[in-house]
C-alpha cells in the first residue's frame, strides 16, 4: 500500500486516497455466475478529489464506478469524473459563498440513480447532473427551467406510480422545497415548506400517501461559512420533529410531531399502517457537536408516528453501529420485511489491515439480523438490492456493493444471495481499487439504457 504523508488528512489515507486516472476495462475476471437476468449497470458515486486532497470527506469531486452486466457477462468497468465546473477550475473555493449559490457548481459526489430514462448524478446543495450510459457527462438539469434551487441527493421513486419525489434544502429562505417529479421526467410540483431554520436535510421519506421531512439539529452556520469550514453544526436549541404531508399537499397541509434530538443521514424505508406511520432510520444521537468530524456511531432505530395521538414512539432496533441503510427498491415506500445495512464494526482502526466490515440483513417481522463478514482486512460499502427473475419473495435477489480488500490494495464488485445471506459471493469480478465512497443504485437496462 503506498505511503502517506503525516499530516494528510484521515479521509484520504488507506482507501481514502483517491484515484485520478480514469479507466475503461473489458477483459474482467470472474469467480462464480453473474445471474443470467442482470441486465443493466451498478454503479455507485463518491468524493474523489481531483486535485488529490480535500477539507473534509463531502467535499472531493464526484466520480463514477460503474460495471455493465448483461447475458451473464461483467461486459465492462468504467470510473469517471462527473464534469462539474470544479473540474475545469480545480482552485475554485466550494465552500465561497457565490460558488454554494450557483446551482451548475455541483459535487454530484453523492448518489446516482436512473429515472425517465436518465442517469442522475447528485449532491444536495445543487442541480442534478445528467451522465450517460458510458457515464459521460451531458450536463446539469433544471427540468426545463422549473426548478430553482438545490435538489437532494437522495430523491425516492415511488414503485407504484414511478414518480420521483424530492426536496431541496439552502441556508437561505426558503429554507425547504417539496419537489414532485412525474414519471416521464416532468417536474410538476414545487412547495416551499416551513421549518424552524437553515437545517441539514440530507434525506427524508415517503409512503403511499404521504412524505415525511426530518427537520433536525443540525444547522447551517454562517460563522464557519465565512472562516471556510463545513458549515453546518449541531444546535442544542433547534427542536427535532417529524413532518407528515400528503405527496400533492401543500404547507399548510403539513403535521408536525416532536422527537428527541437526534440526527439521521438516511432513513431505510417509511409506511403506512392504518393510523400510524413507520420509518426504520439509521440514527445517530448528534451530529457535529463539538467539530465538523464528530461522528458519534450510529445505529438502527425505529420511529412510529401515531397520528391519532400525535405522539411518536422511538424504539431502538438495535446497538451494532450500521449505516447506509437500503430495502429492495419494489417496496420503498411500502411495507418492508427485509432491509440492509453496511455494517461499521471494527471499521474505527486506523490500520486498514485490520478493518472488517459487513453486510447486515434485518428481519423486521421476526427481529432476526443475519450478517455476510467479509473478513479482516475487506471493508464493503452500502448493499444495493436487484430482485431475481420472476422473484418468489421481496428478499429474493441479490446484494451487490465494491469491497475494498486491504491486503491486496484492490477491490472487486461482489453479488451476494440477499435470501440466503452465504457468505461466499455467487459471483465476483475484480477491480482496480476503488476508493471509499457513499451511495449508488442497480439500474436495470429498461430504466435507463
Amino acid at each position: 500500500m503506498a505511503a502517506v504523508l503525516e499530516d494528510t488528512p484521515s479521509h484520504l489515507r488507506g482507501n481514502g486516497r483517491p484515484v485520478t486516472e480514469e479507466l475503461t476495462l473489458t477483459d474482467l475476471q470472474v469467480t462464480g455466475t453473474i445471474p443470467a437476468e442482470l441486465d443493466g449497470r451498478y454503479l455507485r458515486t463518491g468524493a474523489n478529489p481531483l486535485s488529490g486532497t480535500s477539507a473534509h470527506p463531502f467535499l472531493g469531486d464526484g466520480m463514477l464506478h460503474g460495471v455493465r452486466l448483461r447475458d451473464g457477462q461483467a461486459q465492462w468497468y468504467r470510473n469517471r469524473y462527473v464534469q462539474t465546473p470544479f473540474i475545469k477550475n480545480p482552485d475554485v473555493n466550494v465552500l465561497d459563498p457565490s460558488v454554494m449559490m450557483d446551482m451548475t457548481y455541483s459535487k454530484a459526489n453523492t448518489h446516482i440513480v436512473g429515472h425517465a430514462g436518465k442517469f442522475l448524478a447528485l449532491e444536495e446543495g445543487h442541480f442534478p447532473y445528467v451522465v450517460d450510459g458510458d457515464l459521460g457527462t451531458v450536463g446539469p438539469t433544471d427540468f426545463g427551467g422549473v426548478l430553482k434551487g438545490s435538489f437532494t441527493a437522495h430523491p425516492k421513486i415511488c414503485p407504484v406510480t414511478g414518480e420521483l419525489l424530492a426536496f431541496g434544502y439552502s441556508a437561505m429562505e426558503p429554507y425547504l422545497r417539496y419537489l414532485r417529479v412525474s414519471a416521464d421526467g416532468q417536474l410538476v410540483q414545487t412547495e416551499n415548506i416551513t421549518v424552524g431554520g437553515p437545517t441539514m436535510m440530507h434525506d427524508f421519506n415517503i409512503t403511499q400517501n404521504h412524505v415525511i421531512f426530518m427537520d433536525l439539529p443540525a444547522c447551517f452556520n454562517l460563522e464557519l461559512a465565512m472562516s471556510g469550514d463545513m458549515p453546518i453544526r449541531w444546535d442544542d436549541s433547534y427542536p427535532a420533529r417529524l413532518g407528515v404531508m400528503p405527496r400533492n399537499g401543500t404547507d399548510a397541509d403539513v403535521t408536525w410531531y416532536d422527537i428527541n434530538p437526534c440526527y439521521v443521514f438516511h432513513p431505510m424505508n417509511s409506511y403506512e399502517d392504518g393510523d400510524k406511520i413507520v420509518l426504520d432510520v439509521a440514527r445517530f444521537s448528534h451530529m457535529w457537536r463539538e467539530s465538523s468530524v464528530d461522528f458519534p456511531p450510529p445505529e438502527l432505530w425505529r420511529w412510529t408516528i401515531d397520528t391519532a395521538s400525535g405522539k411518536v414512539h422511538e424504539e431502538q432496533v438495535d446497538d451494532r453501529p450500521a449505516e447506509f441503510p437500503r430495502v429492495a427498491d419494489h417496496v420503498v415506500g411500502l411495507k418492508h420485511r427485509f432491509g440492509y445495512m453496511m455494517g461499521m464494526s471494527d471499521m474505527d482502526t486506523d490500520d486498514p489491515l485490520k478493518a472488517s466490515g459487513a453486510i447486515l440483513k434485518y428481519d423486521r417481522e421476526t427481529g432476526q439480523r443475519s450478517e455476510i463478514e467479509f473478513g479482516q482486512g475487506r471493508v464493503g460499502g452500502e448493499p444495493v438490492f436487484a430482485p431475481a427473475a420472476d422473484a418468489k419473495s421481496e428478499d429474493d435477489g441479490y446484494l451487490m456493493t465494491y469491497v475494498y480488500d486491504a491486503n491486496a490494495d484492490s477491490s472487486s464488485m461482489v453479488i451476494m444471495d440477499a435470501a440466503s445471506m452465504d457468505d461466499t459471493p455467487v459471483a465476483t469480478v475484480q477491480l482496480p481499487r476503488i476508493p471509499n465512497g457513499f451511495h449508488g443504485s442497480w439500474i436495470p437496462a429498461s430504466v435507463a439504457d
